[in-house]
């Protein structure tokens, strides 16, 4: 039998660790489980198979399996930074049309620690989440928050945001972290360089980017994370330089990863270098794997962002305006601080099947924003992911009718008409 990461797990799974188990019991548990993966990796088709491709567009229709259930594409996903995706409950992240969830491998690592989430079960467990999970490398995290980073050819060495601590993050750590998370999807980690820089920088991070890709892949292989059906996804980098970009991508796509992200994008430059930068990868990418834009965006992006061949999307957006009093529409974002909602007796969307829709009007919605109540973050947080949610299910819907082209215009046509005219 294979050798697998849940064989080095078990031997751990002693004394306290093992959570109230005794040795048998918590070296059974692990065999159950780990017999259970393999069984449904044996049952599983090609991973990734495209359904419909758009005539007018490069926009795809696909289907990704994954050990925790298939994956509908376009797909956004709903981001669960801490293990939650924040004010809602796993039921009612099932309840928006979820098919999958982010989690953030840096901040999981950091706290509680991948080996406690790995001794009470992973990360599906710890949560309470059933359906699939992917998780970042924990890479653009060490770009963005931490205090100070060294990034050496074998990995970043940082000091934690949280109390400045010591941490060091290379491919064998990410792949070991996201193998004890039990990720369904497992980011490689690479060098996201900032907007803008010099074209030697930019090639210092694709080239480093490239040796850990083959770092991480060798990795997850001689663990027995992908024998168990597990998948690792590679990120194209390459800033503003298409010529980079393209390198970067088809150098990975030879070493045959299950699917591939687009990174570096939504790091402070304007949003056509951002559509450019995707345009100069996806045509370099495998047609047969999923793509992945890494961050972004909002409705209009990820809707121009399909129409360039994109497949699966994730952002803390919807969550985190809600928390601010902010709701999407069809005819924009609107801020319900805005005294004009103060009576509004409809719902956030007419004809939108969610429970803040079915249940609330703005005028209520208002009044738990202007009065500080926790549940407007619920309610708005459950309402926009739903909305991002719908959106793409509307996306599949039009490439598989053939008419994605002139929808996604006209509803960013509308979107935008609407942003204009806000107060």
């Amino acid at each position: 039998m294979t050798s697998s990461t849940f064989d080095k797990h078990s031997v751990q799974l002693t004394g306290g660790q093992a959570c109230g188990q005794g040795v048998v019991g918590a070296v059974a548990a692990v065999c159950d489980r780990r017999t259970a993966l393999i069984e449904r990796r044996l049952q599983m088709p090609d991973h990734f198979q495209l359904i419909k491709t758009d005539t007018a567009t490069a926009a795809r229709r696909g289907r990704l399996q994954t050990l925790h259930g298939a994956i509908e594409t376009p797909i956004f996903m709903p981001v669960g930074t801490q293990g939650t995706v924040k004010a809602l409950t796993p039921t009612q992240i099932k309840e928006t049309g979820a098919q999958i969830i982010l989690g953030n491998t840096y901040h999981l690592n950091l706290r509680p620690g991948s080996e406690l989430i790995r001794d009470l079960g992973g990360l599906h467990k710890f949560m309470g989440w059933d359906g699939p999970i992917l998780t970042d490398s924990g890479g653009f995290q060490v770009f963005s928050l931490a205090k100070l980073r060294d990034i050496r050819d074998d990995g970043i060495a940082f000091a934690s945001h949280l109390d400045g601590a010591k941490v060091f993050l290379g491919p064998r750590e990410v792949m070991t972290i996201q193998a004890n998370l039990g990720s369904d999807i497992a980011m490689v980690i690479d060098e996201c360089p900032p907007w803008p820089c010099t074209r030697e920088e930019c090639r210092r991070a694709v080239d480093r980017s490239y040796r850990w890709a083959q770092q991480c892949k060798q990795i997850a292989t001689d663990n027995g994370f992908l024998a168990g059906g597990h998948h690792v996804f590679a990120i194209a980098q390459g800033s503003t330089f298409d010529d980079l970009r393209r390198e970067a991508a088809e150098s990975l796509a030879a070493l045959d990863f299950s699917g591939y992200a687009i990174g570096g994008v939504s790091v402070g430059e304007p949003e056509p270098e951002m559509m450019k930068q995707v345009a100069a990868t996806t045509p370099f990418l495998p047609a047969g794997k999923p793509r992945y834009t890494m961050g972004l965006g909002t409705p209009p992006q990820i809707l121009k962002m399909i129409a360039l061949g994109v497949d699966m999307f994730d952002c803390v957006h919807p969550t985190r305006v809600a928390r601010n009093g902010a709701a999407f529409t069809p005819d924009g974002l609107i801020n319900l601080r805005n005294e004009r909602y103060r009576t509004d007796a409809a719902p956030l969307v007419e004809g939108l099947d969610n429970y803040t829709c079915r249940n609330f009007s703005r005028a209520y919605l208002r009044h738990l924003v202007m009065a500080n109540e926790i549940l407007a973050c619920t309610l708005i947080s459950l309402h926009n992911v739903h909305f991002y949610l719908d959106l793409v299910a509307q996306a599949r819907a039009h490439i598989e009718a053939g008419d994605y082209g002139p929808w996604h215009r006209a509803w960013i046509e509308r979107y935008e008409a609407g942003e204009k005219n806000a107060d």
